[in-house]
């Protein structure tokens, strides 16, 4: 990748306007690789083309790694709505760092406020509509709690297809296993509104509870608690690109 001017970095990475940038370049609190650098105009090659971390720099305290695209995972908790303007509940967005805003990072399909778990966020277009396109039929899996207990012919039920109105034809999970007497595994494909709890209610039963825990083949990492979020690694994308 061609270099790049310091001001311009930082302003591609969210961290103000390019005036705003330069202000901090010159005030002091910005260095690359461990040097302070006063000089906005100074030249650096940010190493990452792909979405990878590259170049290594520090903003105060805080130290990060250029990307020319933003790809995290969020562990979503409850009550946190999936939109820039949330109606009844906090935003998403909310739970990420300002220089996220300032990049338009978007989130990668939606789940509801009461909804926990995986979810991608994305400033790449392209990345955005590949991976909540319906038509991709990507597998997304929810642990699921429901308010009774089932046995083995509502997960036949499921497999098997549940009408639900204003589909043409019977919704399928494309797989399911009971993991208690109250829990299931539930893996779809199509991404439908609201289309577990109305599966769950079309079986005769209620969503008490609803968890993603994987899209395609790319599982919620364990480390992160409900509200943290972490960078997609090359690794990840990598898995991801797997389903492609």
């Amino acid at each position: 990748m061609r270099a790049m001017q310091l001001e311009r970095l930082l302003h591609a990475q969210g961290f103000g306007s390019r005036k705003e940038c330069r202000a901090l370049i010159r005030a002091g609190h910005v260095s690359v690789a461990g040097v302070s650098c006063e000089d906005p105009y100074a030249d650096f090659d940010p190493g990452s083309s792909d979405g990878s971390a590259g170049l290594e720099f520090s903003v105060g305290d805080e130290t990060w790694r250029y990307r020319a695209k933003a790809y995290l995972m969020l562990h979503k908790p409850t009550g946190y709505e999936c939109s820039h303007k949330p109606t009844f509940h906090p935003s998403v967005f909310t739970l990420l760092p300002q220089q996220m805003l300032l990049r338009d990072v978007q989130c990668v399909g939606r789940l509801d406020q009461d909804t926990t778990g995986l979810l991608l966020l994305s400033d790449d277009g392209q990345f955005i509509h590949q991976w909540s396109s319906g038509k991709k039929r990507t597998p997304k899996v929810y642990e699921v709690t429901l308010k009774h207990a089932v046995g083995e012919d509502f997960v036949a039920q499921l497999i098997t297809g549940v009408e639900l109105h204003d589909e043409p034809a019977p919704i399928a999970a494309a797989a399911c296993e009971l993991t208690s007497d109250t829990t299931l595994r539930l893996t779809i494909c199509e991404g439908k509104y609201h289309q577990v709890k109305r599966m769950i209610a079309a079986a005769g039963n209620r969503v008490e509870a609803l968890h993603r825990s994987r899209v395609g083949g790319l599982a919620l990492d364990p480390a992160l608690a409900p509200g943290e979020w972490r960078w997609l690694e090359a690794a990840d994308l990598q898995t991801l690109a797997d389903y492609a």
